[in-house]
């Protein structure tokens, strides 16, 4: 059985080695848009059906998709397109909690089970300075919310409330729970 992870995700693919010691990388190349009727909630779970059911090939294929998506309230915060954008979105975390959902798809035999993961954040106070410096670093801007936790946007966070590794994208306690119950 081929595993195939639905992502060019540098991070997905170093977590998913924590499940898999073989898996092929086969990125997806839909358009990551969220229909405007669809709950934030579920917009991660959305986009990452999207992504595994674009790379399907075959039945006894075993595809993860997955997508990250970060919210302030009710408003989605996805990848920064430029510093303007990304110094507003990272205004808008300073000094509060925003959430983290990252919607996974596992596609097995020609079914398709899906979930999503949430964790809390809590960014302390950020200065203008210091997102100026942080964009300068380019580390933002390929990430939904405009941070790498896993990097120096850490700098930032106070606290969490969830999986770390949601947070980075890819949630692998409760992916490999899913998938022992799918695959057994």
């Amino acid at each position: 059985m081929d595993i195939i992870l639905a992502s060019s995700s540098p991070r997905r693919k170093e977590l998913m080695k924590l499940i898999f010691d073989e898996f092929i990388i086969r990125p997806s190349e839909i358009e990551e848009n969220i229909p405007s009727a669809i709950n934030y909630e579920l917009a991660a779970e959305y986009l990452a059906s999207k992504k595994a059911n674009s790379v399907v090939k075959k039945s006894d294929e075993l595809v993860i998709g997955c997508d990250t998506v970060v919210t302030a309230g009710n408003i989605i915060l996805g990848k920064p397109h430029d510093c303007k954008e990304c110094r507003k979105m990272l205004r808008l975390l300073s000094g509060r909690t925003h959430s983290v959902y990252t919607g996974v798809s596992i596609i097995f035999n020609g079914k398709e089970f899906c979930f999503t993961e949430k964790t809390d954040v809590k960014f302390r106070n950020i200065s203008d300075e210091e997102i100026e410096e942080y964009m300068n670093t380019g580390e933002p801007f390929d990430k939904a919310g405009g941070y790498g936790i896993q990097g120096r946007g850490a700098l930032f966070v106070q606290s969490i409330c969830g999986d770390y590794f949601n947070v980075v994208g890819l949630p692998v306690s409760r992916l490999n729970y899913e998938l022992k119950k799918i695959v057994l």
